[in-house]
């Protein structure tokens, strides 16, 4: 999950307009964290790019060839269109239409708008942004979550929004602007557009590679030949299957250990912002949860986005407390 929190000890709210803020001299600092700047983690994410453009290349020639026949084009034309298609999901316009449906999120009920409405506003008047900047869209699970991704685009989960109060509502959403103010989902952005014609290939090799399994048993079980000929045909398509697969599950776990120092530095900026102690509370109804236990295996390791939720919480802390001696 990636939450922030709103520090009451730097910041205080208008009684008639609970969403203005008053006094907030972590107000200053935010004028120019508001500021996109490419964090050190927005660099390494590059990272698990780097590793998925060969798989991307290989994918996308396979799809090339085919064309090619009936549509004359080069594969350079080719590469190059499809990388500039995936530019249009950072347009704010794009990100509502088409990639917030993507990840399974949907616009605002009226009511959950009021609410996000007064969350989000603290926010954003707290680092001078303007509201139409960003977009919000909810996904609509029971599960305390927040993502952001796309250029502008940031994800809350609808029990996010019924359970949280409003001030851990501003954390959250205040860590996801961390993310976007860091740069950090640029790159996650473009990995995940490399890397779908990789998966969409990866799967339609292991459905040929189901089928011709399935037509060699029925059709081919008295003739040894066919026997042995639909065996290394169906071996054959879930070995290059298995390499799609495999090429995507590293590219995501190096994605994993550069996502978890992001986190951190999201975390370090909502410090900043004035929006600590909420997201400390936050990220403590997830261990509340269950959720934040730490990982235990290598593969539990390997797998986790996120750091464990007591270690930010901790990191949070020791950050409040050297804002107050200073």
């Amino acid at each position: 999950m990636r939450t922030v929190g709103d520090d009451h000890e730097q910041c205080t709210y208008d009684p008639i307009d609970p969403s203005r803020i008053v006094g907030h001299d972590a107000g200053t600092t935010a004028v120019t964290s508001a500021r996109r700047r490419v964090d050190s983690s927005a660099v390494s994410a590059f990272v698990p790019v780097a590793a998925v453009i060969p798989l991307w290349l290989l994918a996308l020639a396979i799809v090339w060839l085919p064309l090619r026949v009936v549509w004359h084009i080069s594969f350079a034309a080719f590469a190059i269109g499809y990388l500039a298609i995936g530019l249009l999901l950072f347009l704010r316009p794009v990100q509502v239409m088409i990639l917030a449906p993507l990840v399974g999120a949907r616009r605002p009920t009226r009511q959950e708008r009021a609410t996000l409405d007064i969350a989000w506003r603290s926010v954003l008047q707290a680092n001078r942004l303007p509201s139409r900047r960003f977009v919000i869209a909810v996904l609509p699970i029971d599960e305390l979550n927040a993502f952001a991704c796309g250029g502008h685009l940031v994800v809350v989960t609808s029990y996010a929004i019924d359970t949280l109060p409003r001030d851990e509502l501003s954390g959250v959403l205040a860590h996801e602007l961390s993310h976007h103010l860091g740069s950090h989902t640029i790159a996650l952005t473009i990995g995940q557009w490399l890397s779908v014609p990789v998966l969409v290939l990866a799967r339609i090799g292991f459905f040929l590679q189901n089928v011709a399994t399935a037509a060699t048993r029925t059709f081919a079980r008295r003739s040894p030949g066919l026997t042995v000929a639909g065996q290394f045909v169906a071996a054959l398509l879930m070995a290059v299957s298995w390499v799609f697969l495999s090429g995507l599950l590293l590219s995501n776990t190096i994605a994993n250990v550069v996502g978890r120092t992001a986190e951190l530095q999201a975390d370090r900026r909502a410090v900043t912002m004035g929006f600590g102690r909420p997201l400390a509370s936050a990220l403590r109804r997830v261990i509340n949860e269950r959720r934040g236990e730490r990982p235990v295996t290598w593969r539990e390791r390997l797998a986790a986005t996120h750091p464990p939720a007591r270690t930010r919480v901790a990191q949070i802390e020791a950050l409040l407390r050297s804002r107050r001696v200073r």
